[in-house]
C-alpha cells in the first residue's frame, strides 16, 4: 500500500494524537478526583460535626462546677485512713529480716561455698525475738570450709545462735548443708 499522506501532515496527525492522549489523561485524572471528592464528603461531614458536639460538651463541662463529693464517700475515704494507720502501726513493731542480716551473710560466705537458699521463719506471733529462724542451704567443698564458714558467722554480732546439725558432716566433700540462725 502506498502512503498518499506527506510527511509535514503525519507529523501534525501524530502532533494531534499525542495531544488528544494527553488531554484525555487529565480528563480522567479529572474525572477520579471528583468522584474520590464526592465520595470523602459524607465523612468530612460528619466526622466535622462530630468534633463540634464533642467540642460543645467541653465547653459545657468546663463551665458546670465539680461535684462535691458525698457523705458516703468521706466516710470511705475515712475508713480507709484508720485502717491504713493501722497497719502502718502494726508494721512498725514487727521484725523485718533487713538487708543487713543478709549482707552479713554473704559477707562471710567463703566464695567456695555456693548458698541455694535463704528463708526465714517466724512463729512468734509478736511476742519475742526468740522463735524468730533464719535458715541458710547450701553447698560446701569440704568439712573444714564448713567449719569456717559456722564459726565467722557465731562471731557476727547480728546473730545470737548459729546451729549447724552434726548430720551436715557425714560426707567428706560437696556437702549440703543447712544451717539455722536466729537474729540478734
Amino acid at each position: 500500500m502506498i502512503n498518499l499522506i506527506p510527511t509535514k501532515e503525519k507529523k501534525e496527525i501524530v502532533r494531534g494524537f499525542y495531544y488528544r492522549l494527553v488531554i484525555l489523561f487529565f480528563v480522567v485524572v479529572g474525572v477520579a478526583f471528583l468522584i474520590t471528592s464526592i465520595a470523602m464528603l459524607p465523612s468530612y461531614f460528619l466526622s466535622y460535626t462530630v468534633n463540634n458536639i464533642q467540642k460543645g460538651k467541653i465547653e459545657i463541662q468546663k463551665k458546670e462546677p465539680a461535684p462535691l463529693p458525698q457523705e458516703q464517700t468521706e466516710k470511705i475515704i475515712h475508713d480507709l485512713d484508720n485502717k491504713l494507720n493501722i497497719i502502718e502501726q502494726r508494721g512498725e513493731n514487727t521484725f523485718d529480716i533487713s538487708n543487713k542480716v543478709i549482707n552479713a551473710i554473704l559477707l562471710k560466705k567463703m566464695p567456695s561455698i555456693k548458698i541455694t537458699n535463704i528463708s526465714y521463719e517466724d512463729n512468734s506471733q509478736g511476742l519475742s525475738f526468740q522463735s524468730k529462724k533464719i535458715s541458710i542451704q547450701g553447698i560446701a567443698p569440704s568439712r573444714e570450709i564448713l567449719l569456717l564458714f559456722r564459726k565467722a558467722l557465731e562471731d557476727d554480732t547480728n546473730f545470737k545462735s548459729v546451729d549447724l546439725p552434726i548430720s551436715n558432716f557425714i560426707k567428706g566433700s560437696n556437702i549440703e548443708f543447712y544451717l539455722s540462725l536466729i537474729p540478734s
